[in-house]
């Protein structure tokens, strides 16, 4: 593979994966909890969204990573390559590490989330859960963003 192929490679994945990203946060997540009757079952759908997402980013970030190498890419290879781990890192850790957590917390509470008291300790801990899946799926973003732009500026300056 050459050069420029590989800058196009991690160009054309990067910008289909935070398009996917950017269309589940900003349309499909958000009419879910709009449409959908009840909270439950749009948090099913969600989460059986996410796993999409973020298995396609443990294979973006990888991919990209590996055509980081000397012998594929010239220019920002440090860049690329530190954020191309990046993305393939908090995707995992989104996706083997918080996701089976949630899962698991989801099937103990048995009923709505809503259905719990307010200062019940599992809904603290769904919250908590939640928010580091967020900030997990954001970092990733930014990853991918960071790929994306190293290589189109690489591109342009080529």
């Amino acid at each position: 593979m050459t050069t420029q192929a590989a800058r196009i490679f991690a160009i054309v994945a990067t910008s289909a994966w935070l398009g996917a990203t950017l269309f589940f946060s900003t349309v499909v997540a958000p009419a879910a909890f709009r449409v959908l009757p009840e909270r439950v079952l749009a948090g099913a759908l969600v989460g059986r969204t996410l796993p999409v997402i973020f298995w396609s980013g443990i294979l973006v970030g990888a991919l990209v990573a590996w055509f980081a190498r000397p012998e594929f890419l010239a220019g920002r290879r440090t860049v690329t390559l530190t954020a191309g781990l990046a993305l393939a890192v908090l995707c995992a850790v989104a996706q083997l590490g918080v996701t089976p957590r949630i899962e698991r917390l989801r099937d103990e509470i048995g009923t709505s989330l809503d259905s719990l008291p307010a200062d019940d300790a599992r809904r603290a801990a769904f919250g908590r859960l939640h928010g580091v899946s967020v900030a997990l799926f954001g970092g990733a973003m930014i990853a991918a963003g960071v790929v994306w732009a190293a290589q189109l500026r690489d591109s342009a300056s080529a």
